[in-house]
């Protein structure tokens, strides 16, 4: 395993994609892991926008969800639904 006892991460296995599968489904998703990925993502630049001046801009307009009492799971549904179709 590539969580040793105390939950520091020990293994570069963990760099793959099979490694983040395993401990998903071992129920060993925690905080640290957590902050393993943002690591390795932002070192990879995942969150860094591309620019492109030449081109047009794109722009989304993403009103604030109707709400008319207290959040709930359908209104984070309902912008990730957006971002997922705008992704795509």
């Amino acid at each position: 395993m590539a969580i040793s006892d105390n939950g520091i991460f020990t293994s570069p296995e963990l760099a793959n994609r099979q490694s983040h599968l395993i401990l998903l489904r071992k129920n060993e998703y925690t905080i640290l892991f957590m902050e393993f990925l943002d690591v390795r993502w932002l070192s990879q630049g995942y969150f860094r926008p591309k620019f492109d001046r030449e081109s047009d801009p794109f722009v989304i307009s993403m009103p604030p969800p109707n709400v008319t009492s207290s959040l709930h799971m359908g209104h984070a549904m309902f912008v990730t639904l957006e971002v997922v179709k705008i992704i795509k």
